[in-house]
């Protein structure tokens, strides 16, 4: 089981979701503002973050930016902001999920079961298979029952992110940032070039379009 730091304002809220985290086995850390998180979060060997963003002394973007300068922990925002706008910040702050209040306490355990599952550390995927289609990431080759397909490496990297990202949503920014690094000058519009170019050429209907944030491989199981 987890140990989660639970940074949200409101006490009863704040207090439920413990409650409901603890009653599932996971050990929690309650914070009530910004500064209070990320003392915390140094002091503590924390698994996973729940993250309001309206918070009293700093806000919860400021906190997420703080945390991913020290580490790659899960991250899920719960906040009562829906415009795509934060959302859209947020992804490329590198939140791993986003969740609306109000919400569901059964949803938001799922979520969170989720995203320790996927955070887990795995062997590196070398061969993905999807169907009749075999892609090979180590050797830079795809084929399917027609035969050997034509993808370029370009391409092998960036499905190989989605694969290893499985149902959670890559902005353009994050996909830019792993495969061009931080500083190539590309614009974002490339990304969507590549993946009209996997969709067509390995006949993939499992990328998944999130509007106004970036993508996401979403297999069922």
């Amino acid at each position: 089981m987890a140990t989660i730091l639970i940074v949200e304002d409101d006490i009863d809220t704040n207090e439920a979701i413990c409650e409901y985290l603890q009653e599932a086995g996971h050990t929690t850390i309650p914070a009530l503002d910004g500064d209070e998180a990320i003392t915390l979060f140094a002091a503590q060997k924390i698994d996973l973050v729940v993250l309001d963003i309206m918070l009293p002394t700093v806000t919860g973007l400021v906190v997420l930016n703080s945390i991913r300068k020290a580490s790659q922990v899960p991250v899920l925002m719960l906040t009562a902001l829906e415009d795509e706008y934060t959302q859209v910040t947020s992804f490329d702050s590198q939140v791993d999920d986003y969740m609306t209040k109000p919400f569901s306490m059964v949803i938001l355990g799922k979520r969170i079961a989720a995203l320790l599952r996927r955070s887990s550390p795995q062997a590196p995927v070398n061969v993905w298979t999807h169907g009749d289609l075999t892609v090979n990431f180590a050797g830079y080759s795809a084929h399917d029952s027609t035969g050997e397909l034509e993808v370029t490496a370009k391409e092998i990297d960036l499905l190989k992110l989605l694969v290893e990202h499985q149902g959670l949503v890559l902005s353009r920014s994050q996909i830019l940032d792993n495969l061009w690094g931080d500083n190539a000058e590309v614009l974002d519009r490339l990304v969507d070039t590549y993946i009209k170019n996997l969709r067509k050429k390995l006949h993939l209907d499992c990328i998944k379009t999130v509007k106004g944030i970036g993508y996401k491989l979403e297999v069922d199981p």
